[in-house]
């Protein structure tokens, strides 16, 4: 059982993590019409893998549940994949984040299966509004009415998974090895990817796009060194709330670099959305108050 002090930590490093997965998003945003989905990925794995050895001098990197560790990386590198091709399509970094607000509730459900918990009827009934709230962003004619939507649903479930994955490796891997290997992963499917997704421009990128991506494959590493460190020190109740930060953060940078501003439908489904996942955080913690009890 963490401290209080431990998970305060915890929330520290969540919450600073975000913001900086965040700035490498945005940054990797708009370099993408230059270089494209695979480049980035490659920039990505290259890059984070430099600054993560740099940062921990190759300690810990070893990993203990290779299998695990591998799936998780190779998922989540289609989910990296995903968005990089939704951004590079023309998709506003807030709308990409609203629909990534699911993936509390999906955890709620993928937890049944994946780690044998059970879920009551409140927060069964809260995934629904949740879900109902997916529909409004989905509204005809709306902004989300796009293909690239869909391909993010996908994308979101996946993530999910990756995110209960990320939870059971804290307890047998360190957050260097989780970190470092998911960043090493993004190399070879990003080669792979390259026939599908080659660089829109031809020849060497400008002094300005390498220099985003070197934030971007920096940022990208220490912010799953962050990540990884707090799940290590704080439960995934505690910390859960804090993966709507993006969407706020979201907001913020496309207005100011993009001047996009989400539509009416999005915000409010967003709105149902999240706080349907906050509900099913406050249940999940009453349920294990009265497990302790």
């Amino acid at each position: 059982m963490p401290t209080g002090a431990e998970a305060t930590r915890g929330i520290g490093l969540v919450v600073a993590g975000y913001l900086v997965i965040t700035l490498a998003d945005a940054a990797v945003k708009w370099v993408l019409p230059e270089i494209g989905a695979a480049a980035a990925m490659i920039c990505r794995g290259v890059i984070g893998g430099a600054v993560l050895l740099a940062i921990t001098r190759g300690r810990g990197i070893f990993p203990r549940d290779r299998w695990l560790l591998t799936r998780r990386s190779l998922a989540h590198c289609c989910v990296s994949a995903s968005w990089y091709w939704a951004w590079a399509n023309g998709m506003p970094l807030g709308d990409s984040y609203a629909v990534a607000c699911l993936t509390p509730l999906l955890m709620t459900l993928l937890a049944i299966p994946m780690l044998g918990e059970t879920v009551g009827w409140r927060r069964m009934t809260s995934t629904a509004v949740g879900f109902c709230g997916v529909l409004v962003m989905l509204n005809p004619g709306g902004d989300l009415w796009r293909f690239e939507t869909a391909v993010l649903l996908v994308a979101t479930c996946i993530m999910a998974v990756t995110r209960i994955w990320t939870r059971v490796l804290s307890r047998t891997d360190t957050p260097a090895a989780i970190a470092f290997w998911l960043m090493a992963a993004h190399i070879p499917m990003g080669l792979a990817l390259l026939p599908v997704f080659p660089p829109p421009q031809a020849g060497l990128p400008g002094a300005g796009i390498i220099a985003a991506l070197l934030i971007f494959g920096a940022a990208n590493a220490v912010a799953h060194l962050l990540f990884s460190r707090a799940f290590a020190l704080a439960p995934v109740s505690v910390l859960a709330p804090y993966d709507y930060t993006p969407f706020l953060y979201g907001i913020g940078i496309g207005f100011a670099v993009w001047s996009e501003v989400p539509a009416w439908s999005t915000l409010a489904g967003a709105t149902l959305v999240i706080a349907a996942g906050i509900y099913n955080l406050h249940r999940e913690r009453v349920r294990r108050a009265a497990e302790r009890a």
